[in-house]
């Protein structure tokens, strides 16, 4: 699957290879505050077909957190496009800034429901787990 993509201004565009090794929603506080206050819909696609066809992003990680992820957005509009997290070789996409985000499709599962907010909806049936999923066999 060859996904494209970029932020909100156009500055940063991007090219996903592969197929996505995951779809779900996150209901984390810190995604809460990165959406604007719902879950994040994200794919995990592989790192290494993952580029940036235009522009830099920039990058942040809480310098005060043990094991913090680094999100890449957009240094002009703001727009979220990626997370990379310690010990997980894919990266974290997200859903909103694909060029096409019907591909998405819907999350297979919803992840830290723990922090979730009584107005974030799960799909019905979809499994949810209070924190990250166990680790697959």
């Amino acid at each position: 699957m060859g996904l494209k993509g970029g932020c909100y201004c156009g500055a940063v565009r991007y090219e996903a290879g592969g197929a996505p090794l995951l779809k779900a929603q996150c209901h984390c506080r810190a995604c809460q505050h990165f959406s604007g206050g719902a879950p994040n819909l994200f794919m995990l696609m592989p790192a290494e077909e993952f580029r940036y066809m235009k522009g830099t992003p920039k990058s942040f990680a809480r310098p005060d957190k043990a094991d913090a992820v680094t999100r890449e957005f957009c240094a002009e509009c703001g727009a979220h496009l990626i997370t990379r997290r310690p010990g997980l070789l894919p990266v974290i996409l997200k859903i909103g800034t694909l060029d096409d985000p019907k591909v998405f499709g819907g999350a297979d599962m919803a992840i830290f429901t723990a922090e979730g907010q009584p107005y974030q909806l799960i799909a019905e049936g979809a499994p949810s787990f209070e924190g990250l999923p166990p680790p697959r066999s």
